[in-house]
């Protein structure tokens, strides 16, 4: 019988009503085990610890919060190749980029940790004599994270670390698709002697009934969700009713402009990663890939050579580059794009069948599309999956509009040798992150990331900037000559 995994919530290790089994994507025939299911009273009872315990928390010293984060973030890049490894069975992305996403969550921790002892207010005169004004940063008080399969441990933990190094409490819903990563992340943090139970819980459990007991909360003070459009529509709607704060990152239909100057190799190199890497299941993959048509026809035939050339295969087996797509549903919807492309009148290039290898699982050929328009529902829509699709433009004023041509707003890049461009492309790109000469994923966890549009609805996330959502302002005005 596989091994039950629990919930932890106030402090305890809880089992649920119901558990999921997990399986790798890459392997059909593996189990990772079975996880507990949270209910809705479950949840409520989580969210009622933190509220408790978020008391303590904020009023714990600064060097105790330090050293509790900075445990959490040291052990994460200690144990990076082992959770690695289990990341890469459940989500499917390659060793390299599984351990690679876990030494990276350990290096959020220890960013803010050390974001724990640079927490400086500032002060000012009045305008009227005699009145001094202190003005500081509170918690904003418990933080519900919603977090996505995709990265489930950078995304969650860029959540979850910011929200305790400013003295908030945390209830963590993870993705059900990946919830070894989410207990593993748990079962660290239970271990930390300065943290008190209750302010950090972990509630494994579908949309419907966990998600929904937290967004619908009165002791929720905020929440931070990482996901589809359509759920955040929905979160944000029922969060309104308690006037919940929010901060959401949601769709994106990136753009990578290729212009006729540019290094080809170097644009096909940053087209193949950006749109396949992680099977194309990144918030910042690059599926519009916008070329001038002075190098179109010698774009395309490179890049299709080089997307065949591509090893798809098991995450954890030597020399991968691709692995399978998350699930069999996620699966089926590439496939339904695929289709619909060509029905559209897309001209197919390579790619986008189901792969049959040793292994079962749900392994997909990269796809590659030419002669799309923006127009087409596959260049609005978002995949999320191996699947990229080249608009050709005739010149710099049509890639900017065309690049610009979307209800999503969160990274676009180019390729050129033009300062110029490049200048003129980053100020005017209607996203949140732009890069020159760089894939359109990959981005620094000491700066602001989120986009516009679609993509994003809030303060922004990481660097400094997180302290935006997870503290309230507070101004104080003192009379000369008060007592101590």
């Amino acid at each position: 019988m596989a091994d039950l995994f629990k919930n932890y919530i106030a402090g305890a290790w809880v089992a649920g009503a119901d558990a999921v089994e997990n399986r790798n994507p890459s392997d059909l025939s593996d189990s990772l085990g079975l996880f507990a299911q949270a209910d809705a009273a479950q949840t409520a009872r989580a969210v009622e610890a933190a509220r408790a315990a978020q008391i303590k928390w904020a009023a714990t010293g600064l060097e105790d919060r330090y050293t509790a984060l900075m445990a959490i973030g040291e052990e994460l890049k200690a144990r990076a190749e082992e959770l690695g490894r289990q990341l890469s069975r459940e989500e499917g992305k390659p060793f390299a980029e599984g351990k690679g996403e876990v030494y990276r969550a350990g290096q959020f921790f220890t960013y803010y940790a050390a974001e724990v002892l640079r927490q400086i207010g500032d002060t000012a005169d009045s305008v009227r004599p005699g009145v001094e004004i202190d003005v500081r940063r509170e918690p904003v008080g418990v933080v519900a994270v919603i977090s996505p399969w995709n990265f489930p441990m950078a995304t969650a933990v860029w959540k979850i670390a910011p929200a305790l190094a400013f003295g908030n409490a945390v209830v963590w819903k993870p993705a059900n698709l990946t919830p070894a990563s989410a207990w593993s992340l748990a079962e660290i943090v239970s271990r930390q002697p300065q943290i008190p139970a209750g302010l950090f819980n972990l509630v494994m459990g579908p949309g419907g009934s966990v998600g929904q007991t937290l967004i619908e909360s009165e002791g929720v003070d905020a929440v931070s969700f990482t996901g589809s459009v359509e759920v955040g529509r929905t979160i944000a709607a029922a969060a309104a009713v308690n006037r919940t704060k929010l901060q959401m990152e949601m769709g994106s239909k990136n753009p990578l402009v290729v212009m006729d100057d540019a290094d080809l190799d170097l644009a096909v190199s940053l087209a193949v990663g950006g749109a396949y890497g992680g099977t194309g299941q990144k918030c910042t993959a690059s599926s519009r890939l916008i070329v001038h048509e002075a190098v179109h026809d010698a774009f395309v035939e490179k890049t299709a050579a080089a997307a065949q050339a591509l090893k798809v295969g098991p995450a954890l087996a030597e020399g991968v580059q691709m692995g399978p797509v998350v699930s069999e549903g996620q699966l089926a919807s590439n496939l339904a794009y695929i289709e619909l492309a060509k029905q559209e009148g897309a001209e197919h290039i390579c790619g986008g069948e189901r792969l049959a290898l040793a292994q079962e699982g749900y392994y997909q050929a990269p796809a590659l599309f030419a002669n799309t328009t923006n127009a087409m529902r596959v260049n609005r829509e978002e995949m999320f999956g191996p699947i990229a699709c080249v608009i050709k433009i005739g010149s710099y004023e049509e890639a900017l509009a065309a690049a610009n041509d979307t209800r999503f707003g969160l990274t676009a890049g180019i390729v050129t040798r033009s300062l110029a461009r490049a200048t003129h492309f980053r100020r005017n790109a209607r996203t949140g992150c732009v890069m020159v000469n760089l894939p359109t994923a990959g981005t620094d966890y000491h700066v602001p990331f989120g986009g516009r549009g679609d993509s994003s609805f809030g303060p922004r996330e990481q660097g400094r900037y997180a302290q935006e959502f997870y503290t309230s302002v507070k101004t104080a005005y003192i009379a000369a000559g008060t007592p101590a």
